[in-house]
């Protein structure tokens, strides 16, 4: 017996098993059944994860000029699962009903983040603060904004983003990576005094250096632009209108307007007709405003002569249609080859068209831009219509002549035109000047890019000067102006709708450029289906045009 119970006392066993027992049971018992004083304690302070969104960089003019930037507004969440009843009362007097529905509901859920508001503006945050000062649930971190520091100005092509900070149209989407940088999350502590504060105290910086794209756009002329633009556009009661300003020898936007306008900052003004920016993404029909491009090929192809004689009806049958003059009670007779674009004569041009080469004059739109999709640093850019050549039958060669049959964006007529008018290099269009990304690197530079020699420069000097004469004899002379020489072009083409042209539908145009002699602007203003009775581009958009230059020329005076 002695040597039994000698055994069992030695076992040292017994009392580890014993003491872990001990210590087992009163973990359990302090988890499953807690004091009342720390239950009591613990609703004083609690932590949790809380998304931070991160900051955007900025977007700037070619002068330096700030037109986008990151602030911050404060952004207020509450932990549904601490409400009370009382909390709920309070926060009522706040939020919508949906909201302390919402809240009521994760509740019952037991869940333990909801956000309240984000982007909260000052004026409106402090019946927020106060909420956050007597419920525990509610707080708050700094949340990123972009301001646009100028409202609709360049809406179209500066873009918005999203709630998340993500880019969803214009440059913001275009050079999103450049901008953004991912969100981050922060570890916030509800103290007993009802604060929120950050674990991190020093949370490190995930940037170097603020990302920084500049435009080639100068938001001074960009205001002269839209303010004429838009104006007659509202007057007129148009459907939508564009200017484009390019400096011709660069192919650099010097501006870009698109009607009708929003305001990136207030998601209430975007519309399916609003967020559009025509002057890349909408196509129609040119009209007239094509027909300097034409003859340039037609000359560079010798389809046609500088001293031809040509004879016009008031109207001619082609095929299986008629081609008409603007005003089909008026023949012109016989008139030379400048003289067709001086009086814009659509007979005329349609006898080129018919005697025109179908797969060579493909060819050469194609060299010009036409049915291609620009490189311009922006989203939604469209190709254009261009038919195949083995789709032109009957009239289509004629009216190809005349800027009808084919479908072109703003951008892609002002890129080929632009050949004309620099001695016949088509340029690659930009409207980025320099990206900087967030360690300090220049991701993206813009410059004069030639994509090729499109015709001759003596074709694109014969050009220039029966332009000028549109000004100055034709049908261009409301777009001149005493303070510079200008030369250009009108139009005035018809809609198409359903099976064949809508009745009453126009877009008036005017493509123009100057000084004359030495030329640094190129300008298209195209207003489309206005309804206030005017819609030939001679007496809508040719004033527009010259409004625009004569006070451009007051920016240059007085830079």
């Amino acid at each position: 017996m002695s040597p039994q119970r000698q055994g069992s006392a030695g076992n040292p066993w017994i009392l580890f098993v014993i003491f872990f027992a001990v210590i087992g049971c009163t973990l359990a018992a302090r988890h499953c059944y807690p004091d009342s004083r720390v239950v009591q304690q613990s609703q004083h302070q609690y932590w949790r994860r809380v998304p931070v969104k991160s900051t955007r960089g900025i977007i700037q003019d070619v002068k330096g000029n700030a037109l986008v930037i990151s602030e911050t507004l404060p952004a207020f969440a509450v932990d549904p699962s601490m409400v009370s009843s009382e909390d709920l009362e309070n926060i009522a007097q706040v939020v919508s009903p949906e909201i302390t529905e919402k809240i009521v509901s994760l509740k019952e859920k037991n869940r333990r983040f909801m956000w309240l508001n984000h982007k909260v503006p000052e004026n409106e945050a402090a019946k927020f603060r106060e909420l956050e000062k007597k419920i525990r649930a509610v707080q708050h971190v700094d949340e990123p904004y972009r301001k646009y520091t100028n409202q609709n100005l360049m809406s179209h092509v500066l873009g918005f983003c999203d709630n998340d900070n993500k880019g969803q149209a214009g440059i913001e989407q275009a050079w999103d990576n450049t901008l953004y940088s991912p969100s981050g999350q922060k570890i916030v502590v509800r103290r007993q005094n009802s604060q929120a504060a950050s674990l991190m105290e020093r949370e490190p910086e995930r940037r170097s250096v603020t990302p920084v794209v500049t435009l080639t756009l100068d938001s001074r002329i960009q205001y002269v632009v839209e303010k004429h633009l838009f104006r007659t556009a509202e007057h007129e009661r148009a459907k939508w209108a564009v200017a484009l300003c390019m400096n011709p020898n660069t192919g650099e936007i010097l501006a870009m307007a698109s009607y009708p306008t929003y305001n990136p900052s207030d998601r209430r003004s975007l519309t399916i007709e609003s967020l559009s920016n025509s002057a890349v993404s909408r196509t129609y029909e040119p009209g007239s405003t094509f027909k300097p491009v034409y003859m340039a090929i037609a000359l560079e192809r010798e389809w046609v002569k500088k001293d031809e004689m040509f004879f016009c009806p008031a109207k001619l049958k082609v095929a299986d249609g008629f081609i008409r003059e603007s005003d089909a009670r008026v023949a012109l007779g016989n008139v030379n080859t400048a003289q067709l674009l001086i009086k814009s004569s659509n007979v005329g041009m349609a006898q080129i068209g018919i005697r025109a080469d179908r797969m060579k004059t493909y060819e050469s739109l194609q060299a010009m831009g036409f049915g291609r999709e620009s490189d311009i640093e922006l989203p939604g850019v469209a190709k254009g219509i261009l038919p195949y050549p083995e789709n032109w039958r009957g009239i289509t060669p004629a009216n190809i002549a005349i800027g009808q049959g084919l479908a072109v964006t703003p951008l892609q007529l002002v890129t080929a035109m632009a050949a004309v008018v620099n001695g016949g290099k088509l340029m690659s269009p930009y409207i980025v000047k320099e990206a900087v990304n967030s360690l300090g690197e220049t991701v993206y530079k813009g410059e004069p890019k030639v994509m090729r020699e499109v015709m001759t420069p003596e074709t694109a000097q014969w050009i220039r000067q029966a332009m000028r004469r549109v000004i100055t004899e034709g049908t261009g002379k409301r777009a001149a102006t005493t303070i510079t020489n200008v030369a250009g072009k009108t139009g005035t083409a018809q809609v198409a709708g359903k099976g064949g042209y809508a009745p009453g539908k126009y877009v008036a145009s005017f493509v123009g450029f100057w000084p004359y002699e030495e030329p640094k602007y190129l300008m298209l203003i195209a207003i489309g289906e206005p309804s206030n009775g005017r819609y030939y581009g001679g007496e809508l958009a040719a004033p527009v045009f010259k409004s625009i230059v004569e006070e451009m020329a007051e920016l240059e005076y007085f830079s």
